[in-house]
């Protein structure tokens, strides 16, 4: 019998394949967005994603060779330098909102850099302590692993990149087996902060929470906890709005009425909606958006590439990228099912996780179901920081699968 050809280091070929391909879709997207009659920052992008590109392509290679073994004794430093970037951003940042770094000839974003380093803490820690968790207080090590880069890139203030670590706080406790009422439990005074605009809603998800509790029968000094914490979060709600930049505020409320401020932040979602629906069936072709190539489609490069997408190739082309990412995550899933490694796997999930939430966030923001928040579509949004990370994450689901 003939032994299968493998190559070192990769192990899901196919999966290498898709990223390979989406990454060159999405540069020739960036290329496009930069074709517009009246020059922006998207003009000439995509000479800067190709060098990114080449960066990342080194990133993976290198972090395919890692063990994981190697991975897991790495994973406290990894957080750790992620940890000391985020803070080292609020004194020294640059950009719109201060959350890049200047390295020479280019910029890091920490927030990227940090969605990694939790990967691989949360993985260390939730693989290495199997359930069945008894209690909400077995679980304060992962909630303050994600707490700590949360709460430092929300200070930013970079509410969209946050958002991601409590996606993969809740991604690890369901791979890990944690019951979705402890889960929900857990991730309550969260809940809470989201419904504290509106006395009433935050009554109504009290009521919820409350009832879980009665349900789940937690011990008193928990009980009391998860109270407590819930009313705090409700109370802060008004503090954390009153944190944010002008123009993150004003993203947030036209979600509600794009028509409260048309020319100002409302811009960017209606243009999105007239772009898509312009695009028709079959799309005005590649480049030839007529909304891009006007400049009227704000963040063409970035947050609303995907409005570019169906400008150009309309339903059909619209429905092949979904397609694509559809097979994009089906491949990192199957990864993380096929490994016993508990460290491995959770790696794995989470990666998932991210994309997921990346995909389905930006996707929204683009229709007007969701608001906009600033985060990019993997692999096709322009962004060096995120593609180097994603890369690196990629390297390393391919070592998983080649040691599953």
């Amino acid at each position: 019998m003939i032994a299968r050809l493998r190559v070192p280091g990769v192990g899901d070929p196919t999966l290498l394949a898709l990223v390979l391909f989406m990454t060159g879709l999405g540069i020739a997207m960036i290329y496009s967005a930069g074709l517009v009659d009246v020059p922006s920052l998207a003009t000439g992008i995509w000479v800067r994603q190709l060098y990114w590109f080449g960066v990342a392509i080194v990133a993976l290679a290198v972090t395919s060779r890692f063990s994981l073994r190697f991975l897991e004794w790495l994973a406290p430093w990894a957080y750790g330098i992620s940890v000391l970037l985020l803070i080292l951003v609020l004194f020294i940042g640059t950009g719109p909102n201060g959350s890049w770094l200047e390295l020479g000839p280019g910029r890091l974003q920490p927030a990227e850099v940090a969605k990694l380093g939790t990967i691989l803490m949360l993985a260390r820690v939730m693989g290495g302590a199997p359930g069945p968790y008894e209690r909400l207080l077995e679980l304060w090590k992962p909630a303050v692993i994600t707490l700590i880069p949360f709460a430092l890139v929300l200070r930013q203030p970079d509410l969209g990149s946050a958002m991601i670590f409590g996606a993969l706080l809740l991604a690890a406790l369901f791979w890990t087996g944690v019951p979705l009422l402890k889960i929900f439990l857990l991730a309550s005074p969260g809940l809470s902060l989201l419904l504290g605009f509106n006395w009433i809603a935050w009554g109504v998800g009290f009521l919820v929470v409350a009832a879980g509790l009665y349900v789940h029968r937690l011990f008193i000094l928990e009980t009391v906890g998860v109270l407590l914490a819930n009313v705090f979060t409700g109370a802060l709600t008004l503090r954390i709005w009153d944190s944010l930049a002008d123009y993150q505020r004003n993203r947030l409320l036209v979600f509600l009425d794009p028509d409260i401020d048309p020319l100002g932040a409302g811009w960017h979602l209606i243009q999105s909606k007239v772009a898509i629906g312009s695009g028709g069936f079959i799309g005005a072709g590649f480049a030839n958006g007529p909304q891009k190539r006007l400049a009227f489609l704000p963040e063409q490069h970035t947050d609303f590439i995907f409005s570019v997408v169906g400008e150009e190739f309309g339903f059909i082309g619209v429905i092949l990228f979904l397609v694509l990412f559809a097979f994009l995550l089906w491949r990192v899933l199957h990864v993380a099912s096929s490994m016993d490694d508990r460290f491995g796997s959770l790696i794995a999930f989470c990666l998932f996780a991210v994309l997921l939430t990346h995909i389905v966030v930006n996707l929204g923001m683009a229709v007007g179901m969701m608001p906009v928040i600033g985060l990019p579509l993997p692999l096709l949004s322009y962004g060096g920081s995120f593609l180097l990370v994603l890369y690196a994450g990629f390297g390393i689901v391919q070592r998983v699968a080649w040691e599953a």
